[in-house]
């Protein structure tokens, strides 16, 4: 299994201001391409890497009608649901937040950034395979190119989350207050566009999530007086990290039994990720580990505590990013030399 400290895991998640996926580097319909081949061929992933991790199907997408007759009797399925009201807003994740949801030990949310992208469908078969429900965070860039996928995940009870319209590298803690705001606005537009046709005055779906957690107290007051809860994370899956399905399949699972439970992060953007799914749910099961699905509705959020000492990890690493970027920026001047350009964020 791939080791990675924690100071690792943040420069590859916020790379030079924040995390941007490589998709937002590209066309919205186009996916990045990993840095070296750490994923089968496309002929191999198809013939060897599914038998080898045992997956239920080789088949073209179908609808949802019939996955669900097709859903095997012992599938990992849905344990319990939250309908979770938001009114005054709340804020959860331990990577960002001193609370979370009040999972039971075991249970696991299932999210996913960035998309929709090519992976999601392969992402949307696996879950689909295992009767399982996820909350997708939209870049709604990406789902004004892609409706066909959002409206599919939304048809097969899946939760729409919002993740701005652009995912901005510089993060919203760096833009001007009114330009993070129609940052949001824009993004909250486009997916309820994709998704449902048109877009109200209310977000239908009001889950947010700060590209690269890097939220700012203004924002969270806005969001909270809009009945929009925050969604941090408790995991994360790291796949902004080129590697192997299997390693990242044995590195979400080793921080899964460490924790026991939590809100876990992914990209569906990822190709890794999509490989890796149908594995990681069947292992879900075979590990005793429950999945909570969260959507809108009039439950008042349970919560739990952070344990004694908690600090913010997020906070922590975007801060020093931020230093980082002041310190050389500096340095640079005094040389009176124009300043290198940065390496492309990792996510």
């Amino acid at each position: 299994m791939t080791k990675m400290r924690s100071a690792n895991h943040g420069e590859r998640l916020f790379g030079r201001f924040g995390a941007v996926s490589p998709i937002d580097k590209a066309e919205p319909n186009q996916e990045a391409q990993p840095r070296r081949a750490a994923v089968p061929r496309p002929l191999l992933a198809r013939l060897v890497w599914p038998v080898a991790f045992g997956a239920t199907t080789l088949l073209p997408s179908l609808p949802a009608a019939a996955r669900a007759l097709a859903c095997p009797a012992d599938a990992l399925g849905v344990s319990r649901t939250l309908e979770l009201d938001a009114r005054g807003g709340f804020q959860v994740g331990l990577k960002s937040y001193p609370q979370t949801l009040a999972l039971e030990d075991r249970e696991v949310i299932l999210t996913f950034d960035d998309g929709p992208a090519p992976p999601t469908a392969k992402i949307l078969d696996a879950l689909a395979s295992e009767c399982v429900k996820a909350t997708f965070f939209l870049v709604g860039r990406n789902a004004a190119a892609m409706p066909a996928l959002v409206r599919r995940a939304v048809a097969e009870g899946h939760t729409i989350g919002h993740h701005t319209f652009s995912h901005p590298g510089a993060t919203l803690r760096r833009l001007s207050d009114q330009a993070a705001r129609a940052e949001i606005e824009k993004g909250v537009a486009a997916d309820e566009i994709a998704a449902y046709g048109a877009a109200g005055a209310v977000p239908r779906t009001p889950f947010f999530r700060f590209p690269g957690f890097a939220d700012t107290p203004a924002l969270i007051e806005w969001l909270s007086a809009r009945n929009i809860a925050v969604f941090g994370a408790d995991l994360w899956a790291s796949d902004w990290t080129p590697m192997t399905p299997e390693a990242q399949l044995a590195l979400v699972l080793d921080r899964l039994e460490k924790d026991g439970r939590g809100i876990v992060l992914f990209h569906d953007t990822k190709q890794q990720t999509a490989l890796m799914m149908p594995a990681f749910l069947r292992e879900l099961k075979r590990r005793g580990f429950k999945i909570v699905h969260v959507k809108p509705g009039a439950e008042p959020p349970a919560l739990r505590a952070a344990p004694p000492g908690w600090t913010s990890e997020t906070d922590k690493i975007i801060t020093d990013v931020f230093a980082k970027e002041t310190h050389a920026g500096r340095k640079g001047k005094a040389k009176a030399s124009p300043p290198k350009v940065p390496a492309e964020p990792a996510n």
